[in-house]
């Protein structure tokens, strides 16, 4: 840790993100909504939306262990101002901002509200939790911005409560021991995930991060940039195997800039994208392209899922502090606030 760069101390707050694990299930324990839902909207920007998308990850996989796991369901996001046609009907619309006042997420709970659709909410305070305390509907809170100090290093928790949400709401098992191992697993392994990370950051500086998943993890993919744009303040960009040799890899032909490309390959791909990965890599060298490879840890879905993510903090923070960044701060996004304030 630097403390002259890091600030705020975001290299504590990566540490303690295989804790937020179990804790998240903890904080929503006593959170229930009754219905028979065919879907859920979770509508939410930035990094409240995120856990949407590694919930999609964690179910594909716990359907396929268990086809009697209760009942398969659509799974809806909503960065929007106004809900979608699929928050109607049977659905359970979960209204996810940390801070509780993102007022695109304000806008789509005030259309539920207004339209009586089942809700459950997930933020810190501000108005999401006094709509909800005005309205009876039930809500979890989440730990202050002192303890996560952003939403984007929250996802541990947001992921835990979306998930036992769910559960009380008998819409899949309970999977608290797949958590609880996961999470000790996470802990075991976390000063190597911390090199690998920081081993990245040294191949990743000076150039334009490009990451690249394979379908079934793109969304890790997805998450990765958003580090390296929100800690490493740095553009970034991602996409996923095989849609991006179709198309993506053809743009590296005249190249406008230093890029270097990190694959996240999981062992267990098809092995047709398997050989995509290598082919392309070796393609894009004799571009003047450089590249790396992060293998996804084996484990449990769970633990695979948020050790890939704890080396992208790492290598989005050890960025940062190669560039003399502090990483927790994101002062253009206040400054979109207040000039929408005027």
């Amino acid at each position: 840790m630097n403390t002259n760069i890091d600030k705020e101390n975001l290299y504590d707050v990566i540490k303690n993100i295989p804790n937020q694990l179990v804790a998240g299930l903890d904080l929503a324990r006593d959170v229930k909504i009754d219905g028979d839902f065919k879907s859920i909207v979770v509508s939410g920007m930035g990094g409240s939306a995120l856990p949407a998308n590694l919930l999609r990850i964690y179910l594909h996989d716990l359907f396929a262990r268990d086809p009697e796991a209760n009942h398969r369901f659509g799974i809806f996001q909503n960065r929007f101002y106004a809900l979608p046609p699929e928050a109607y009907g049977h659905c359970l619309n979960i209204i996810s901002s940390y801070s509780g006042n993102t007022e695109e997420t304000v806008s789509s709970f005030s259309e539920a509200l207004g339209n009586n659709l089942p809700s459950v909410a997930i933020a810190s305070g501000g108005k999401v939790v006094e709509m909800c305390e005005a309205h009876d509907v039930p809500y979890v809170k989440m730990p202050p911005p002192e303890v996560v100090l952003q939403p984007r290093m929250a996802n541990g928790y947001n992921f835990a409560i979306l998930f036992q949400i769910l559960v009380n709401s008998g819409m899949v098992k309970d999977q608290r021991a797949e958590f609880e191992s996961a999470a000790a697993k996470l802990k075991e392994t976390a000063d190597k995930f911390e090199e690998l990370g920081k081993k990245l950051a040294g191949e990743l500086a000076g150039k334009t991060p490009v990451i690249y998943g394979s379908t079934r993890f793109k969304s890790l993919a997805m998450i990765w940039k958003i580090m390296f744009n929100e800690n490493a303040k740095t553009p970034a960009f991602w996409n996923f195997f095989p849609e991006l040799n179709h198309n993506e890899m053809v743009g590296f032909t005249k190249l406008q800039g230093g890029f270097h490309i990190a694959v996240l390959k999981d062992g267990n791909d098809h092995p047709r994208n398997l050989k995509r990965i290598e082919a392309t890599l070796s393609i894009l060298e004799g571009y003047g392209v450089s590249s790396s490879v992060v293998e996804i840890p084996e484990g449990n879905i769970l633990f695979r899922i948020f050790a890939t993510l704890q080396i992208g903090c790492w290598a989005s923070y050890y960025l940062a502090l190669k560039y003399g960044i502090d990483p927790t701060p994101v002062d253009m996004v206040e400054k979109l606030k207040v000039e929408l304030t005027k």
